[in-house]
């Protein structure tokens, strides 16, 4: 068939692949309401014996009033009992009628344990599913991409056993270890310069040299660089900083570094080393320079775009991802957790701010809790529909998965943007919950990361730029006050920011912090002086190995954006280069208040 004849609205495809896979969307979209109350009935009716729907008596019922006037919401703390139940062996069919066939484990830097997140095997049928549509809706804006590569760095985590015996690992390590991934057939659109034995080498430090070493090898042919989070692409750099003349040498030599032992990657990577004088003075010469700006287009000059994750937290990496990138294009393709895959961007070569995602109604069952970001205890209890969703407002994301997760709060909050036919279009806004409070204040991650932002732009005239940051709420001071870990990248050494103007920083973030916290601040002095700490250059990179070493998936990890665990304070205090606090006190009237 000729791909003209398939043409979607989305625009003109790529190939006959791309045309089926655009039609896909086109189809699921315009008819998102009839998909989710087919979908929903699908749930309901396999999975009508387990002893979890039993227990709220649908007899039966798959029609959408029965199912909400009958099943509540819960989070996973109400699940995690039985969830517990599964995980010690107990094979009845209590979420799903379908065996169990593992648990995808969350990314590990949340407060506590990770979850567990009960998945059944055709679950990776729909995440294959997503995956495939995500190249032809980038290929109607960047076209040729089948005349090169894709350098991304994709990482698996060993993965574990429950006491019944089921694996638990992250999402993408059980993605990656699947048949669907080990075993893709070729797609020109979709070649990747990493072979998979580096990839699914467990040990972070192999894979990563393998995966830069072959990069650097095939650096003419590479058109696009990534990592699944934005975090994950500039930890490549930093160890491309730390170990380029061990690269360098293996390329003048063709021989591999012997600090890699994997049999596997030692096997493969015969295969890809070569002696090649010329590219291993090339690396050194771009190296050893001093000023690494623009570092991705002189290593890989033919890349056209950085496929990460920018949103949400991820937004505060832009600034850095730009230094060592000239500026490219941030593209993030899809919106996907451990519990389900949602839906993907189909404009993704929007600027990050605007980046929003449309929900793929065939995924599952989603409902949405109107939340309002002025006053989130006052938002109403009434799910509201896929198709119901009104542009402008907040919502948490709420899911009814084929693995048997009834009326889950994911924690994600969405702010609705439009709609791609019938299907509602979201941008991410945060996670749902409280970083920091010393008294009635309750500052959030959004609100934490504006902070930072505005405070930060007083560095710029010393040409330098926050490039990580955490937080913790001090209440061994009286009064308890709010502590910001910095790393700094000062591109002048000649010409840093003053201990003034640091204090300056802490003042503009309190400034930028709510009228509670202000208000403990001015009237009741039940907050002290926000304080910032200078880190030195590499330690949260030091915060990153210790939560992999306990059990953090590499691919998942997100630095947390606060942190209580008194290992990771003392690391970070261990750090610190210098303190500064806020030498005034923030604005507040009485008239600001709610």
């Amino acid at each position: 068939m000729a791909v003209d004849a398939l043409c979607s609205p989305l625009g003109p495809p790529a190939c006959e692949k791309d045309a089926k896979a655009l039609q896909f969307i086109e189809e699921m979209t315009r008819s998102a309401d009839a998909v989710q109350e087919r979908v929903l009935a699908e749930i309901l009716s396999r999975n009508s014996e387990t002893e979890y729907l039993r227990r709220y008596n649908l007899a039966g019922a798959t029609d959408r009033e029965t199912f909400k006037s009958k099943i509540p919401m819960v989070t996973y703390e109400d699940l995690e009992p039985i969830i517990q139940r599964i995980a010690n062996g107990d094979r009845s069919p209590i979420l799903s009628a379908h065996p169990i066939s593992e648990f995808l484990t969350s990314s590990g830097t949340s407060a506590g344990e990770r979850k567990l997140m009960p998945t059944i095997r055709e679950e990776l049928d729909r995440r294959q599913l997503l995956y495939s549509l995500l190249m032809p809706v980038m290929n109607l804006y960047m076209p040729g991409l089948d005349k090169g590569k894709g350098l991304y760095f994709l990482f698996v985590k060993s993965e574990t056993k429950t006491p019944g015996g089921l694996l638990a690992r992250p999402v993408l390590t059980s993605y990656y270890k699947s048949d669907h991934f080990k075993t893709r057939a070729f797609d020109p659109y979709n070649v990747y310069t990493s072979p998979n034995e580096a990839i699914l080498c467990p040990d972070s430090f192999q894979s990563m040299y393998s995966q830069m070493l072959c990069g650097l090898y095939e650096r003419q042919q590479v058109l696009r660089l990534g990592a699944i989070f934005a975090s994950g692409l500039l930890r490549a750099i930093r160890f491309l900083q730390l170990n380029w003349r061990e690269l360098a040498h293996d390329i003048r030599t063709g021989t591999l570094n012997s600090k890699i032992s994997d049999s596997d990657i030692r096997s493969c990577m015969a295969r890809v080393l070569r002696p090649d004088v010329e590219l291993a003075d090339f690396i050194e010469s771009e190296c050893s320079k001093d000023n690494w700006e623009r570092i991705i287009t002189r290593i890989w000059p033919n890349t056209k775009y950085l496929e990460v994750i920018v949103t949400g937290a991820m937004a505060q990496y832009i600034p850095t991802l730009d230094y060592y990138s000239g500026g490219l294009p941030k593209v993030c393709t899809m919106y996907a957790s451990s519990e389900c895959y949602f839906g993907l961007n189909l404009n993704p070569m929007c600027k990050p701010s605007e980046v929003s995602y449309t929900i793929m109604p065939n995924m599952a069952y989603f409902e949405f809790l109107p939340h309002d970001p002025n006053s989130p205890s006052a938002g109403s209890d009434k799910l509201v529909d896929l198709v119901d969703v009104e542009v402008g407002k907040e919502y948490e994301l709420v899911i009814t998965t084929y693995a048997g997760l009834c009326r889950y709060r994911v924690g994600d909050i969405l702010r609705v943007t439009g709609f791609h036919n019938s299907a509602p279009q979201f941008h991410f806004v945060r996670r749902k919950n409280v970083l920091l409070s010393i008294d009635s204040d309750k500052t959030d991650e959004a609100e934490l990361q504006s902070a930072v932002e505005n405070a930060s732009k007083l560095l710029n005239i010393f040409n330098t730029t926050v490039v990580e940051y955490t937080s913790y709420a001090d209440t061994k001071t009286i009064p308890g006050h709010y502590v910001i870990y910095w790393e700094l990248l000062v591109k002048d050494p000649t010409n840093s920011p003053t201990k003034e103007v640091l204090e300056q920083c802490c003042l503009a973030m309190e400034e930028s912090l709510n009228s509670v916290y202000r208000q403990g601040r001015v009237e009741c002095n039940s907050i002290g002086a926000l304080e910032i700490r200078v880190v030195k250059n590499g330690t949260f990179e030091e915060l990153m190995d210790y939560a992999i070493s306990r059990g953090a998936s590499i691919n998942q990890y997100k630095v947390p954006r606060c942190v209580n665990f008194t290992p990771i304070m003392e690391l970070l205090d261990s750090r610190v280069l210098s303190n500064h606090f806020s030498q005034s006190l923030p604005h507040w009237t009485p008239e600001r208040r709610r």
